[in-house]
Formats: C-alpha cells, structure tokens, sequence
C-alpha cells in the first residue's frame, strides 16, 4: 500500500526539531525530538524514516537555516 510520510522540520542552526504525521484518517502524528543541523544526523533521520510504500515529504522554513537542508535532502550544490 503505498502512502506518505509528512516530515516537519523545525531548522535551526545547530539542531532540527523533527515532527511525523501519516498520511490516511487513522494516520498518527508523532514528536521524534531534535537531531543536530549537520548531513550525518539528516541522512541518519531520512533512513530511520524509510518505509517500504511509504512516499517521505520535508517541509521547513525556507530561510537561511533551511537552504542547506533543501541542498543536502534534494542532493543539489548551492551556485554561488
């Protein structure tokens, strides 16, 4: 069955504070706590949520706390 993966992402700049929510009317909503602002902790998070079916889908702010998260979860380089 295939279903989504709501992930909000609170950024700032040394930690994310991680929320998840299931797709569907029965879907369960849960605080998974706060992970540091760095690449191994995001990829180390994206793996925990992993499901076989399961679509993930980031939100978070899009200000300067934000743009290299959306650089490291889309696997694109910022142009400068």
């Amino acid at each position: 069955m295939k279903y989504t993966r709501f992930v909000g992402m609170d950024v700032h700049k040394d930690q994310i504070s991680v929320a998840v929510a299931e797709s569907g009317r029965g879907g369960t909503v849960e605080y998974l706590g706060q992970i540091a602002n760095d690449p191994a902790a995001i990829s180390k998070l994206c793996a925990r949520l992993a499901r076989p079916g399961a679509t993930l889908s980031f939100f978070y702010e899009a200000g300067p706390c934000g743009y290299g998260l959306h650089h490291h979860l889309t696997g694109t380089v910022a142009v400068t």
